[in-house]
Order: C-alpha cells, then sequence, then structure tokens
C-alpha cells in the first residue's frame, strides 16, 4: 500500500521490531514520529543513545544501572542484602518498588521459562542466582513471578533447584489473580501480596 514511500515502509518495518508495539501502534507511533519538529526528534534520539552507552545490567541482580554508578539496588546500606526478590523484568521491580514497603534486594530474570517459545532455564539468569546463594548469605528468596503457567513452573525450577539449601523459599499471597501481571497490579494489593507473603 505504501511501495511508493520506500522510507515510511522501512520506519513501520523497524517499529514492528519493537516488542510489546501491538500491530496497531505501529503507525500511531509512526505518525507522532513524523509530525515532531526536527529538534524535538534530535533529543528523542540523543537520549535513546545516550541510555543505550550508559546503561547496563548490573552483574549481581541483573536490574539497569548507570554504568559510572553501583546498582542503586545492590550497593544500598539501606536495604537488607540477605532478602531477594526473584522477578520475570524489571517492570514488576519497579511495580514492586512503588508499594515502598520492600528494603531487601531483587534478582531480574530476564523472563520466564517457555519451552513453546524456546526459553529454557539456560535463557534466563537462574545459574547467576543459584551461585549468588551459594557464595552471599542468603536468608530468603521471595519467589514473586507472575501467576501464570510459565510463572508457576519457573518458581518451581528454581525452589528445585534449591532443595536442600538453607535459604528460606516464599512467594506471594494468593490475593493476586491467577493469570495477572505483576505490572499492572495496584499498589495496596501488590503490599498486601509481599507482606503476607507464605513459604512455596
Amino acid at each position: 500500500m505504501f511501495d511508493e514511500v520506500p522510507s515510511l515502509v522501512s520506519l513501520l518495518k523497524s517499529l514492528q521490531q519493537v516488542p510489546c508495539l501491538a500491530s496497531k501502534n505501529v503507525y500511531r507511533v509512526a505518525t507522532h514520529f513524523l509530525h515532531m519538529d526536527q529538534e524535538r526528534l534530535e533529543q528523542f534520539c540523543a537520549v535513546l543513545l545516550n541510555a543505550k552507552s550508559h546503561i547496563r545490567h548490573c552483574a549481581t541482580c541483573f536490574s539497569w544501572q548507570e554504568v559510572d554508578h553501583g546498582c542503586p539496588y545492590c550497593s544500598s546500606k539501606k536495604r537488607d542484602q540477605a532478602v531477594v526478590c526473584v522477578v520475570e523484568s524489571w517492570h514488576e521491580l519497579l511495580s514492586i518498588e512503588k508499594t515502598g514497603g520492600y528494603l531487601g534486594v531483587y534478582h531480574v530474570l530476564g523472563g520466564v521459562i517457555c519451552p513453546i517459545d524456546g526459553i529454557g532455564p539456560d535463557d534466563l539468569t537462574i545459574e547467576p542466582l543459584i551461585k549468588r546463594i551459594a557464595e552471599k548469605k542468603i536468608k530468603e528468596l521471595i519467589l514473586a513471578m507472575n501467576q501464570t503457567p510459565e510463572g508457576e513452573a519457573t518458581a518451581s525450577y528454581i525452589a528445585h533447584r534449591l532443595k536442600g539449601s538453607t535459604v528460606t523459599i516464599t512467594c506471594l499471597a494468593r490475593g493476586i489473580p491467577v493469570g495477572s501481571s505483576l505490572e499492572y497490579m495496584d499498589r495496596l494489593t501488590l503490599y498486601k501480596a509481599l507482606s503476607e507473603r507464605r513459604p512455596f
């Protein structure tokens, strides 16, 4: 349909490669960028390039951190370094942070085990987590995966790998609806699920 506008076709194809961007929104996003004035567009590109060069994964928890600074969670003296909350992605981490009721640290898996999508344990940060627990004095591991079949399977796999370990394994209370995502939970529900966590 837009074959005679190759630059637009190229833009749409690039936007279609962005995960979680719904097909119908690709056209809206393209329109947004095309209507942007040159200065704002250049600022946007500069911010994106700056973020790409200055942000990296923390080698311990795999959340994001500034290249020249320590991880805001792992390096904090106000946090209990012996309590680790395991989440699927940094989106869930931010949701838990918004509750204001958690003062431990995190471990970001980078997804969940999903054989259908070709994602196995080796594609996630499970091995570094197991190593972290073995090397550091971790008292409690909170499995805060989303209550989906994949999230439950991933939690069970981690718990099985830690069988015989002295670490206490807990999970969120069941106030969270099955199949829901922590990213979209209201703060009160998530706070209660976290504070009323139970043995896994």
